[in-house]
């Protein structure tokens, strides 16, 4: 028989009741990434260089996989995109760093030049400042030097530590890369079957739509970043600014932490400009880095980059800023990706638990929620388009391609 009676409570209200269970949930999630956090801050030096390894693999993928489907065995189609890739930055590198040294004694001159032009427009423009305080400005900034000369000694030190990790991560880098590209597939396969049975095919699912997004959205990020890079480059190089080049990697390089990067690199090419050929060229390169920016922030990134992954802003710019705090630069760096492969595999999971496929046979998160719920909906409408919910998406695309032989 069953007692049909209302239980005993302890006497809490409800509100209470509810506030409580929530607090010890929310200190639990709070605890594990607090200890997730610190995990990953002991462990930096192996995980950078493979999260940096992923997104290299991400980029390198689809060529690896033409060669495969040209009948090339994978390791060595592996290799030869890994060697092909090292030989391209390596030469860029030595390009740059033959133009630095080339151009040393001219910019050497310039920048005296234009400091002393500075100096000139500090005292005769609307600033009116005085030689004495310029002078005290100056003395001040070597006392700071003097003074701190033990600190940048440490510094130095420091420095060649971190050269030592830079080196370690980079060898670290090479070897991850290089077995993602040739087993990446395999070893996603390897971590499903450690699940339990029926969380396997919704979780490989949604690594193949984040892996998808991934790959989609650092193409997309690099012809950005190549945009970018020739239209300030072009601009630095027309006005005759000294280290065009090494400003435009540098704007490439930049133009991968999205919203930030662009604005520092863009601020460094008017500073370099302002102290070698003056002023009046240095407003100009501002007014290249503003037009550049506006051309990406209106039409590249609607245009390239909306196709990839939609991102609320705000979502951008706290994932950099925690990404920084976290890692440092290639925290930045990674931040952004991180974001769009988990919002692409929780929104797929939320979706279709199951493990069916998408009824558009996209990575859920590469439109804007309205629109995306929107063409959800019109795809329920109509059975046709829903298609056999155990078949993987098909790959219409070469970066669908890309992502299926993952």
């Amino acid at each position: 028989m069953v007692d049909a009676s209302p239980k005993i409570d302890d006497g809490l209200p409800r509100a209470v009741r509810v506030a409580g269970a929530w607090s010890w949930r929310i200190i639990l999630f709070v605890a594990t990434a607090y200890v997730l956090l610190r995990v990953i801050s002991l462990l930096r030096i192996v995980i950078i260089p493979v999260a940096v390894a992923m997104l290299l693999a991400a980029l390198f993928q689809p060529a690896t996989a033409w060669l495969r489907k040209r009948g090339m065995n994978r390791s060595l189609a592996s290799a030869l995109v890994l060697v092909s890739a090292l030989i391209l930055v390596i030469g860029g590198l030595g390009l740059i760093v033959n133009t630095v040294i080339g151009q040393l004694d001219t910019l050497s001159t310039q920048v005296g030049d234009g400091i002393r032009e500075v100096q000139g427009w500090l005292a005769r423009g609307p600033l009116h400042v005085s030689q004495n305080q310029l002078s005290d400005m100056i003395a001040e900034l070597r006392q700071s030097a003097t003074s701190n000369r033990e600190a940048l000694t440490t510094g130095a030190l420091n420095t060649a530590t971190t050269l030592g990790e830079v080196v370690a991560g980079f060898l670290l880098t090479l070897f991850t890369l290089f077995f993602f590209l040739r087993d990446g597939g395999d070893i996603w396969r390897f971590l499903c079957r450690l699940l339990p049975p029926p969380a396997r095919v919704p979780t490989a699912r949604a690594g193949h739509y984040s892996w998808h997004t991934l790959v989609s959205y650092v193409h997309a990020t690099v012809l950005v970043a190549f945009v970018d890079a020739i239209g300030i480059g072009a601009g630095l190089a027309i006005l005759g600014v000294p280290l065009a080049l090494p400003l435009a990697a540098l704007v490439f390089l930049g133009a991968f932490i999205p919203v930030v990067g662009a604005t520092v690199t863009g601020v460094v090419a008017v500073l370099v400009a302002l102290v070698t050929v003056g002023p009046v060229k240095a407003l100009i390169v501002l007014g290249i880095v503003i037009a550049v920016q506006q051309l990406e922030g209106h039409v590249l990134q609607p245009l390239i980059m909306g196709r990839a992954v939609a991102l609320h802003p705000l979502a951008v710019i706290l994932a950099i800023a925690s990404g920084v705090v976290i890692a440092g630069i290639v925290g930045g760096l990674v931040a952004v990706p991180i974001l769009a492969v988990l919002n692409t595999a929780i929104r797929y999971l939320s979706q279709h638990p199951e493990g069916r496929p998408t009824p558009d046979r996209e990575p859920p998160g590469t439109r804007p929620t309205d629109s995306d719920q929107a063409q959800q909906d019109q795809a329920e409408d109509d059975p046709a388009q829903a298609g056999d919910p155990d078949s993987p998406p098909p790959a219409r695309t070469s970066v669908n391609n890309a992502a299926a032989d993952q």
